[in-house]
């Protein structure tokens, strides 16, 4: 047995030592839960004391997190900014973190969030004056597989058009850079220089000395004990030594924030779950070295190591199986007492982790494990934390469920910041919106995808990835029984939604690649269906809100940026914050006088919902908005078939001149009620049939049978993707979202900027126009062989680097790839060459004339006029 097993069997204490990291955090006493005295560590003291009685914003929670956004709003200028923390700073899970920091994430905007968190923490010890001990010697992620070699390259398309440094490495550059690892091992590696790791402790107590230099007031040992909403809009927050009124309150207390939603009825999807890392003694190679070694990130071992002092330091991701839920904290709530206490460590769950890291470090092979760290870290279900306010509860924000709280904490405290004086996010983070999660969200849920989401920390990350762990939810469709063995489901919002369908000969299953792989052939058969026969998809999972009241009209005449429909139709209508960025996209339609259903996607329902009902409160009108998403079903179909077979089935008119396009109305299918509106993101002939969830499968029925005789079949979201590409149909979140404005996204036609209402945005829209725009969206083609575009890579001119594809895809009909790219205004001219990078090639690329393919009342319209449309 070698020595690292053998000290990892004893399980040694460290000696006392000062300083440091994570000696720091070994020096607190390091019981299980359950036994022995309290944690000591570096205890500040100070008298409980609330200081005043009224605050702009309430910060509950004193981790690196909350303590950030206390520093940010105060540094900003806010007045009485005021954190109450139950024990003391960095309580929880902050005081014995790793504390990792990466300029790395597989996302797009949270690069933003490490970006200026890491900037921060460079410059923080020079403007608090409180050494903050942060080494940077960067880290490399290494790939040992040829599949890894492949999502390093994908990774560095999307890394491409952002300011963040990072480098496909040889293993020659691996070994030179970190000459300790077994080179057999090595094919790549992915390099971040100014990437390293920082003491959490250090963080927040230089955090702490800024936040109190700007005038906030950090205030502990101080409890909430509950919250009181006021019909104002305030809050009364309750604490053993008396009662602050604050205009809004922000939830960052870690594991404890379950605890503080349940004060106003809110079930926070989060579990705590056991973490653990390993420190050894003293290596001679180690501390032979000249210069820190960078961190690394062993993927197919699942660990990350780091040097710490002359030994390492190293911690594993155990599968979800191995891994460990402190689930009843979920259920009996975090005992009374726990602040910086540890749980028994026990490393039979991580040997085989172990065992990796010394076949990859030989040196681990003869160095003991003198220290174990086993603490709790919270999860959300998908592993991103929870920013922002809150849908359904006024002025309740929260930063919450961070699984990587030290390299967020200085990026979101500034992002929060930013939001709660603007009244708007700073930039595009949908995916860390908390209204992600709503009550098909259950404890089971959480549990079960907080086991996947930890266990696949360190998997390949494909496009198009999906996550099986939880579903289905209790968020089914109608029709989900019927078609479940019929398709590919994805997961949108809770809901399970076809993907693409099976045929007989089909491979079939969930096959990911960063290349073309079973499911591309079979899409191409269903957009072929739906352009030359007709198709049905599954649309449920729509966000769907009934709107009335007699302010309605004057509401989405201020929300909207387009007119108000009449009644009888339906128009495309933006959102837009107070900079004139696009915060949603929706369908509305005036079903009856001063009566409106608003259709959103499934991804933004409660993100848009929250953003109406906020306008509601802060306007005082008078309306009543009913969100009908899980009792509605949703229909489409598709085709120039589509009337043919919906006529069947209804005595009222659908011919064009009775049923115009964008028109909506009441009417019955094989006697079903439906809300039919005459729309397509497919771009075809075609309906949106809205009716009660329990008529889905008599409904659906009816409509394959009536279509039987013109090869009615279903098609799925992969086709409606290809259809609504071709058609130059732009996508709320990829082609619009909150860091692009509706003129530069070719969105001209839906903002009504001479209507007399002054809507959100209109002013700095007019700013806009009048200085003229720097980018623009652009139709590209590209020249491929077996992989497409799907968005966020980088688009290259003259050897560098100009901009960004938004969304992409195959064309079935001019059999090459196309995508929509932002690059700038002097490149966006019809026939200018570019390149798109996918997979570490730059691959040829045309600017074309939109659309592609005419829409269908585009071609009927021509047709009238004696034209010949193109297809």
């Amino acid at each position: 047995m070698s020595a690292v097993l053998r000290g990892a069997r004893r399980r040694l204490r460290p000696p006392p030592r000062g300083g440091g990291r994570p000696d720091a955090r070994a020096a607190a006493a390091l019981r299980p839960l359950g036994g022995g005295a309290g944690a000591q560590g570096r205890k500040e003291t100070q008298a409980p004391s609330l200081g005043k009685d009224r605050a702009d914003t309430v910060i509950i929670g004193g981790g690196c997190v909350g303590v950030s956004l206390a520093y940010h709003l105060a540094k900003a200028g806010l007045k009485d900014v005021v954190l109450l923390e139950k024990s003391e700073l960095t309580a929880g899970s902050t005081w014995h973190a790793a504390g990792l920091t990466t300029y790395f994430h597989p996302g797009i905007n949270l690069k933003k969030i490490h970006s200026y968190s890491i900037k921060l923490y460079e410059k923080l010890e020079e403007e608090t004056g409180q050494a903050v001990g942060f080494h940077q010697p960067g880290s490399i992620r290494i790939a040992s597989t040829p599949t890894r070699v492949d999502e390093f390259k994908y990774q560095m398309t999307r890394t491409g058009w952002h300011p963040t440094e990072q480098y496909l490495i040889t293993p020659e550059k691996v070994q030179e850079l970190f000459p300790l690892l077994n080179m057999d091992m090595v094919l790549a590696g992915l390099y971040n220089p100014g990437d390293g790791h920082i003491d959490p402790y250090s963080l927040t107590m230089a955090l702490a000395a800024g936040a109190r230099k700007y005038g906030a007031q950090l205030n502990y040992p101080v409890q909430v004990t509950n919250l009181n909403s006021r019909s104002d809009g305030t809050w009364e927050v309750e604490t053993p030594l008396g009662i602050i009124l604050a205009k809004r309150i922000v939830n960052t207390a870690g594991f404890w924030a379950r605890e503080i939603g349940k004060m106003i009825g809110l079930q926070h999807p989060l579990i705590p779950v056991h973490h653990q890392y390993v420190v050894t003694s003293s290596i001679p190679e180690v501390k032979a070295l000249k210069t820190e070694l960078p961190v690394i990130r062993d993927l197919e071992g699942s660990y990350y190591l780091r040097q710490e002092r002359d030994g390492l330091l190293f911690g594993p991701y155990e599968s979800e199986e191995k891994m460990k839920l402190q689930d009843s904290w979920v259920t009996n709530g975090v005992p009374p007492g726990f602040g910086k206490e540890l749980f028994e460590s026990d490393l039979d769950r991580i040997m085989e982790h172990i065992e990796a890291a010394m076949e990859m470090v030989p040196v681990l092979k003869n160095a003991d494990i003198v220290n174990t760290i086993a603490g709790p870290i919270t999860y959300s279900p998908d592993i991103l934390p929870m920013v922002g306010p809150h849908q359904g509860v006024r002025n309740y924000w929260v930063a919450i469920g961070f699984g990587y709280g030290i390299i967020h904490a200085g990026g979101i405290g500034k992002y929060l910041s930013d939001w709660i004086l603007d009244g708007e996010p700073p930039f595009d983070l949908i995916e860390l919106d908390p209204n992600r999660y709503g009550k098909w969200t259950t404890t089971e849920y959480t549990a079960a995808k907080a086991r996947e989401s930890y266990g696949f920390n360190n998997i390949v990350g494909y496009p198009k990835e999906e996550r099986f762990a939880g579903r289905p939810t209790e968020r089914t469709s109608g029709l989900y029984d019927l078609l479940k063995s019929k398709c590919s489901m994805g997961f949108h919002a809770g809901w399970e939604q076809p993907h693409w369908f099976y045929k007989p000969g089909d491979e079939t299953g969930y096959k990911p690649s960063f290349r073309r792989t079973n499911w591309f052939d079979p899409v191409g058969r269903e957009y072929k269906q739906v352009m030359e026969k007709v198709g049905v998809i599954d649309l449920s999972p729509f966000g769907k809100f009934k709107v009335k009241g007699i302010d309605s009209v004057k509401l989405l005449d201020h929300l909207f940026a387009n007119v108000v429909p009449k009644v009888g139709s339906t128009n495309i209508s933006h959102m837009l914050t107070p900079r004139g960025k696009v915060y949603a996209e929706l369908t509305v339609s005036q079903l009856y006088p001063g009566e409106f259903m608003l259709v959103t996607g499934s991804g933004s329902e409660l993100h848009d919902l929250r953003w109406i009902e906020e306008e509601v409160m802060r306007g005082g009108y008078k309306v009543e908005i009913e969100n009908m998403t899980d009792e509605m079903g949703v229909l489409g179909v598709a085709g120039p078939y589509a009337r043919q077979i919906l006529q069947k089935l209804t005595s009222e008119h659908l011919s064009d001149g009775s049923f115009k396009f964008l028109q909506s109305r009441h009417l019955k299918l094989s006697d079903i009620p439906v809300t039919a509106i005459r729309i397509s993101y497919t771009g075809e002939l075609g309906w949106e049939l809205y009716h009660r969830k329990e008529d889905s499968v008599a409904l659906y029925s009816a409509i394959m049978e009536a279509g039987q005789k013109e090869g009615i079949d279903n098609f799925g979201t992969y086709a409606l993707n290809a259809l609504r590409l071709e058609k130059g149909f732009r996508a709320w979140g990829a082609e619009m979202n909150c860091d692009t404005n509706p003129l530069e996204a070719g969105l001209e036609y839906f903002v009504k900027l001479n209507k007399p209402a002054d809507f959100t945005g209109k002013q700095a829209l007019k700013q806009i126009k009048e200085k003229g725009l720097k980018r623009r969206l652009v139709y590209l083609t590209l020249e491929t062989d077996n992989v497409d575009p799907e968005g966020n890579e980088s688009v290259w001119h003259n050897g560098k680097v100009v901009g960004n594809t938004t969304s992409g895809s195959f064309s079935y009909s001019a059999q090459r790839s196309l995508a929509f790219a932002y690059v700038p205004i002097e490149l966006s001219k019809v026939g200018q060459k570019l390149e798109v990078e996918l997979l570490g090639k730059n691959y040829p690329a045309t600017i074309i004339q939109e659309p592609l393919v005419l829409t269908e009342p585009t071609r009927m319209r021509l047709q009238r006029k004696g034209e010949s449309p193109k297809i």
